[in-house]
């Protein structure tokens, strides 16, 4: 006779017996991401690099893991502070499936060593890939346009540390009369739907110029970017051979202002402008200002896991309308 199987959950797992509440922002956002993420297909990625039950200590859930590795990306957390959020907050624990009643929450060794083996095994690259496959199923298929731009995400100019001196990785560049010191962001995103396909990191001193061909799939037959990629047509067309060069052109000159090209600027912008919706939702909504890690290559790993999410969320209205 077939049992079905069943979870029963202990009382650390049940809500307080309170008259009134309703769901928080955090509840209702956590509610969708768990519709839109694509857990399975994330999940089958990971697992065969996961480590496997024997006779020591057992490990914790992949499935726990992996969306502890995404709380921390959605709410900007550190390792102890991941930790310390999964015992402080009931949605969290329901979130990434912690029952008190049953086991201890992931300490920070266990969530760092989660992330060490996402970068030693080069995984966040492909959870972008496979992000990017799963939206193409849902027909958001990246198209042959790219917009390409790079934002600065700062780093800690401080030398109060145990070696005494600033992340060697990082270096300082002037925008306009500001000095930044940090890490630089360049992404490639399609035209059509504003998915981030490429992800390059570099340090803050670092050209846009210099990564523009990396961010290019190959197949586009228009490029987009800011004044700060003119002149780069020889580029574009050495990584994508039926590219049309769409950057902006400089309009001033020192007695005139050619307004020709000033009006041909107005019309890229308007395309141009979903460049800005990832870095966008990549600071503002995830609050990734500064870089967590010293490095550049922890710092990539970690900014290709967040664009993916960001692809996952600037689109989370349509797949929660197509039943993902």
């Amino acid at each position: 006779m077939k049992r079905k199987a069943h979870f029963q959950r202990t009382l650390a797992w049940q809500t307080s017996f309170e008259k009134y509440g309703r769901k928080s922002r955090r509840e209702e956002f956590l509610n969708v991401m768990e519709v839109v993420v694509p857990w399975g297909e994330l999940e089958t990625l990971i697992e065969p690099h996961y480590p496997k039950a024997g006779n020591g200590r057992q490990p914790v859930g992949l499935s726990i893991m992996l969306r502890v590795y995404f709380l921390q990306q959605w709410f900007n957390l550190s390792d102890p502070g991941a930790e310390d959020a999964l015992y402080e907050s009931p949605v969290l624990r329901r979130f990434a499936g912690v029952d008190l009643g049953r086991a201890a929450a992931p300490d920070e060794t266990t969530i760092l060593r989660f992330r060490g083996l996402l970068g030693q095994h080069e995984l966040c690259g492909k959870i972008l890939d496979t992000v990017n496959h799963y939206l193409a199923c849902k027909g958001l298929r990246i198209s042959t346009g790219t917009i390409v731009d790079a934002t600065i995400i700062a780093a800690a100019s401080s030398t109060k540390n145990s070696k005494g001196e600033r992340d060697p990785e990082m270096h300082q560049t002037r925008k306009g009369n500001q000095w930044f010191f940090g890490a630089k962001a360049h992404i490639g995103v399609d035209s059509k739907e504003g998915i981030v396909h490429s992800v390059c990191t570099s340090a803050a001193s670092v050209s846009d110029v210099h990564m523009l061909p990396d961010l290019l799939h190959g197949a586009e037959k228009k490029v987009w970017g800011d004044a700060g990629y003119q002149g780069q047509t020889e580029s574009i067309h050495a990584a994508a051979p039926e590219a049309q060069d769409m950057t902006s052109r400089r309009t001033k000159r020192k007695d005139s202002v050619d307004e020709v090209e000033r009006r041909k600027n107005r019309t890229k912008a308007r395309v141009r402008s979903k460049v800005e919706w990832p870095f966008r939702i990549l600071k503002r909504v995830f609050g990734y200002n500064k870089v967590r890690y010293r490095g550049l290559r922890k710092n990539h790993e970690w900014l290709l896991a967040a664009f993916a999410l960001v692809n996952l969320y600037q689109h989370r209205k349509r797949l929660v309308k197509l039943g993902a």
